[in-house]
């Protein structure tokens, strides 16, 4: 009875740890694919209607916003040159091609927008190259865990089974945080790439151009938060690696938990911290 129970428990013990290392396999390759995906390509469908919305709601917004600051930027030049006392003709060339220029960032900002993630995803697919090869956590050591576990007596044994799965059901709910971030990401994108066009209809004007700058540093951030997500999982694939499942296998197998707890924890900050780097508020 003694052995069954024995064989029973190991089965079960191994069952889980494959699990687990198949949990935590897909979780990085998912978010690989995913962070390494353009807005366009993430959903599609989702994409063709924040196009739409923004183009035909949006942009007649950022037109009348427009029209304000370039008449605002007229009567500023005016008053600056004592109200006409001294009277330059440069003035309205310098007008009309401030307007022109704030018309053309109006009508293109979808595809400046754009071109802007085309570069973070351009950085973020040659880190993939290179992070990916090295994700995968090796499960040749499972052969070895099973040797240890057999040399176990049914006491230690029914400890680590339950350890064992309490660590799998953490992991597996980690997995769940870790989709809301990697998703909530893209879903950030789509809104702040909705209403480009008011921002952009701001660079017409010195002073209310601040609104447009940081805007942009703040595309810039959300792209390159790619770039970081990416280093954060390249990081806890090196170190689940290192753990030994040989020796002490609750240990390892809180290790590998602790290493998890850690990347939800990263990929909480990166946000944060790509904001910084670009000093978008």
């Amino acid at each position: 009875m003694t052995d069954w129970l024995k064989g029973f428990l190991v089965d079960g013990i191994m069952d889980l740890l494959s699990g687990m290392f198949a949990t935590v396999n897909d979780r990085v390759a998912d978010i690989t694919t995913q962070v390494g995906t353009s807005p366009s390509a993430f959903e599609p469908g989702v994409f063709s209607m924040i196009r739409t919305i923004s183009e035909t709601v949006v942009l007649p917004i950022a037109g009348l916003i427009l029209t304000f600051i370039a008449c605002y930027e007229l009567i500023q030049l005016i008053v600056a040159h004592n109200n006409l006392a001294n009277f330059e003709t440069w003035i309205f060339f310098k007008w009309i091609f401030k307007t022109a220029v704030a018309v053309y960032l109006i009508t293109n900002c979808f595809n400046i927008t754009m071109a802007i993630f085309d570069v973070a995803q351009h950085v973020i697919s040659n880190a993939g190259g290179i992070i990916g090869s090295s994700t995968a956590i090796d499960d040749s050591a499972l052969a070895s865990m099973r040797t240890t576990l057999e040399t176990m007596d049914l006491g230690p044994l029914i400890g680590v089974y339950f350890q064992s799965l309490i660590v799998q059901l953490t992991i597996r709910a980690l997995g769940v945080v870790i989709f809301v971030i990697v998703y909530g990401r893209m879903i950030e994108i789509y809104l702040m790439v909705s209403l480009a066009p008011i921002p952009f209809s701001t660079f017409g004007n010195r002073e209310q151009s601040q609104i447009g700058q940081n805007y942009f540093k703040s595309l810039l951030a959300v792209g390159f938060q790619g770039f970081l997500i990416m280093i954060c999982v390249g990081i806890y694939a090196v170190l689940v690696q290192s753990v030994a499942f040989s020796g002490d296998i609750v240990g390892s197998l809180w290790g590998v938990m602790g290493y998890t707890v850690l990347l939800v924890f990263t990929l909480f900050k990166t946000g944060s911290l790509s904001k910084s780097i670009f000093c978008a508020h």
